[in-house]
């Protein structure tokens, strides 16, 4: 259902702006996680040569730790820890451009022996064995990494493992850690619009055929409806271009069949329209001669008034057959049709005509007032004035090949078995060769021998409603042939139009434009 408010046209898009931004987006999006990712690994590797430098300052440290026996006779027994590390050593030790090192010796009891005494001592328990363990920690204020071990402790009661660790400040590691990512990301910034660039090129080069294709269709000719050579372009673009030479073809057809049938409608007209023109004339030189005899120019005026009447049919005729062939009025929602009630107007309609030309024009079906009985599928959906046009065609070709004192019948019923509703109109005429009924059904055709003054579009249309409705259609001889051969008239014909029928759910359906036909 369509809202009442005009929808905002939609805006066109690009598809080598929309590829090249699928592309260069990720690229983007991703740069940053891999500064991100960058800087981690920079920072683990600057930490790794400065934590073997640290630790080895501790294991020098922890070398010069030592742990003397108690006195005897002390009344504590306590061992005594302490630290072998000349002055000048110690300085060395510290001695750094950069960072600030700090170095502590805490004894068995947890006693400070030498060093720095404002480093934080780690929080978690003894672990002996010497393993080097490492930490980040602050000092002074200062952002530090610490290098630690255990010493083995004696064993005794009340005594801990000796602790040694060694602190340093972080500079040399930023500086490390920023010289790699500078190194990393600074070759990026060169790289990454590089990469834009040569996508870009990638991606023009890429859709040059589109343009290539565009530009060769734009220099053909508006008659050229030659099909496009789908080796000229990429694999991907060959569907496409199948499906245009697909319309090009079917185009072509149309345009074809299109010529033809202007062709033979103006070949048609000019009969009429020269029989008019020469009429006049013949007229006008009698009266310019001074003849002035009223039987003469009646003559003149009926062959003018049977002139222009041709040329009228022709002309509603042609209406007919475009209307017929309109497919927006094909696409319109479909309609409920009652064909009894179509066949009794038109029937009625040409009753005047029948009776000039001593026909006996009948109906047979339901009457004004009555339904027709039909099977469980019992709606006829279609277009009820191209419905109403077939009838007509199919009437009045029967009443122009049927000679005077035949009859024309036109008939509704129902074929509860196959579930259509079927249209019958027969004549008394001479009858359709069955090699001629494929023929009939083209435009401007009409049967060979007839002599009858026709257009030879009624057939055309109604095969042209046939095919829009769905339906089936027909020709048989009436009567035998052996049978009217030996009773001197025509076979006749014998038209047959079955519709099939919709349920009320399927009729619901298709009136609401949600299932085809």
């Amino acid at each position: 259902m369509e809202s009442g408010a005009a929808s905002p046209a939609r805006e066109q898009r690009s598809l080598f702006g929309e590829i090249l931004d699928w592309m260069l987006a990720p690229l983007l999006l991703l740069w940053p996680l891999s500064v991100a990712l960058t800087w981690l690994v920079a920072q683990n590797i600057a930490n790794r040569p400065f934590d073997r430098d640290l630790a080895e300052m501790a294991r020098t440290v922890a070398r010069q730790v030592e742990v003397l026996p108690p006195e005897r006779g002390a009344a504590d027994a306590r061992r005594l820890t302490r630290l072998r590390l000349p002055d000048v050593a110690a300085e060395v030790l510290r001695a750094d451009d950069a960072d600030k090192v700090y170095f502590q010796v805490l004894g068995t009891r947890g006693e400070f022996v030498a060093g720095d005494r404002d480093l934080p001592v780690p929080d978690e328990a003894t672990v002996p064995g010497q393993e080097m363990r490492y930490r980040d920690d602050e000092v002074h204020g200062d952002n530090v990494r610490v290098a630690y071990l255990w010493l083995p402790a004696s064993g005794r009661a009340g005594e801990s493992s000796t602790l040694v660790q060694v602190a340093e400040t972080l500079e040399k590691r930023s500086q490390l850690a920023t010289e790699i990512i500078m190194g990393v990301i600074v070759p990026q910034f060169v790289v990454l619009p590089l990469a834009v660039l040569l996508v870009w090129l990638a991606l023009a080069r890429g859709i040059r055929p589109l343009n290539e294709l565009q530009q060769r269709i734009r220099r053909r000719e508006s008659h050229d409806l030659s099909p496009l050579r789908e080796r000229d372009v990429p694999e991907e673009v060959a569907p496409l271009v199948g499906a245009m030479n697909d319309l090009l073809a079917r185009l072509d057809r149309s345009m074809s069949s299109q010529k033809h049938f202007l062709a033979d409608a103006a070949h048609q007209l000019k009969t009429p329209l020269a029989g008019l023109r020469m009429q006049a004339e013949l007229a006008q030189r009698e009266i310019d001669a001074g003849q002035h005899e009223p039987q003469a120019l009646k003559r003149s005026l009926q062959q003018i008034a049977h002139a222009s009447q041709r040329a009228a049919d022709m002309v509603n005729q042609l209406l007919a057959m475009a209307r017929a062939e309109d497919k927006e009025s094909a696409r319109r929602p479909p309609q409920e049709v009652d064909l009894a009630a179509l066949a009794r107007e038109t029937v009625r309609d040409f009753v005047p005509k029948a009776m000039d030309k001593r026909i006996d024009l009948g109906y047979e079906g339901p009457d004004e007032g009555r339904t027709l009985v039909l099977p469980e599928h019992g709606r006829l959906l279609g277009q009820p004035l191209l419905v109403r046009e077939l009838i007509r065609n199919l009437v009045d070709n029967g009443l122009q090949y049927t000679p005077a004192g035949g009859t024309v019948t036109a008939r509704v019923m129902a074929d509860p078995f196959g579930q259509v509703l079927v249209l019958q109109v027969e004549d008394t005429g001479p009858g359709i060769a069955e090699a001629e009924r494929a023929l009939v059904l083209q435009p401007f055709y009409r049967a060979l021998g007839s002599g009858v003054d026709g257009t030879g579009l009624g057939l055309a249309i109604v095969n042209e409603i046939v095919q829009q409705h769905g339906a089936e259609l027909t020709i048989e001889d009436a009567r035998p042939r052996s049978w009217a051969a030996a009773q001197g008239t025509g076979c006749g014909a014998r038209f047959t139009v079955r519709f099939g029928l919709k349920t009320a759910a399927e009729a619901a359906l298709l009136k609401t434009g949600l299932t085809d036909g």
